[in-house]
C-alpha cells in the first residue's frame, strides 16, 4: 500500500510539474492568451468584467505571483504544495498497519469462533469510529460517515470472504 501511495503521489507531482512547465512556457510565449484566460476565469467566478481585466493586467508586474495565480486559477494547482511521495508513503504505511492490526488483535489473544466474532465486532466499531471522525472533521454528519464507512468495510469483507470460499479457504 505504501509503495502504491508513493507511486501515486510521485506520478501526480510529476504531472503537476509538467503542467507547470507548459504553463511557464505559455506565459513566456503568449502572455496575452494567459491574461485572457485569467480574465475569463475571474469573470466566471463572479468578478465584473472591468475588475477581472484590471486584476489580470496588474498580475504580470510580479512574474512569480502571476505564475502562481495562473496555476491556481487555471489548473487548481498550488505551486507551494505539490505533495510529498515520501510523506504519503509513510503515512499510508502507518495507517494501513494500524488498520490491519484491529481485526488481528483478537487472534493474538484467542482463537476459533471467539476470535472471529471479536474481530468482526472490533472491525465494525473501528470502521464506524473512523468514518464518523473523518466526516465530522469535514463538517458532514457523523452518523452518515460512520454508516458509509461500515458499508464499505462490509462490502470489502464480503468480497474477500466469497473469494476465500471460492478457493476453499476457511477461517475457524
Amino acid at each position: 500500500m505504501a509503495a502504491g501511495e508513493w507511486v501515486s503521489v510521485r506520478s501526480q507531482v510529476e504531472l503537476y510539474h509538467g503542467i507547470l512547465a507548459d504553463l511557464r512556457n505559455l506565459v513566456r510565449r503568449n502572455p496575452r492568451l494567459v491574461l485572457e484566460q485569467l480574465t475569463e476565469r475571474l469573470e466566471e467566478d463572479g468578478f465584473a468584467k472591468e475588475t477581472a481585466q484590471q486584476a489580470a493586467t496588474e498580475l504580470p508586474l510580479d512574474e512569480s505571483r502571476f505564475f502562481d495565480f495562473a496555476a491556481r486559477t487555471l489548473f487548481g494547482i498550488n505551486t507551494d504544495d505539490l505533495g510529498s511521495p515520501r510523506v504519503a508513503a509513510l503515512s499510508s504505511l502507518a495507517l494501513f498497519s494500524v488498520g490491519a492490526l484491529v481485526p488481528l488483535v483478537p487472534w493474538f489473544l484467542t482463537s476459533g469462533t471467539a476470535a472471529m466474532w471479536a474481530s468482526i465486532v472490533l472491525t465494525a466499531i473501528a470502521s464506524v469510529a473512523v468514518g464518523g471522525w473523518i466526516t465530522s472533521s469535514s463538517g458532514a454528519g457523523v452518523v452518515k460517515g460512520g454508516a458509509r464507512q461500515l458499508l464499505i468495510v462490509v462490502a470489502a469483507a464480503s468480497v474477500t470472504y466469497l473469494i476465500g470460499k471460492l478457493f476453499g479457504t476457511v477461517v475457524a
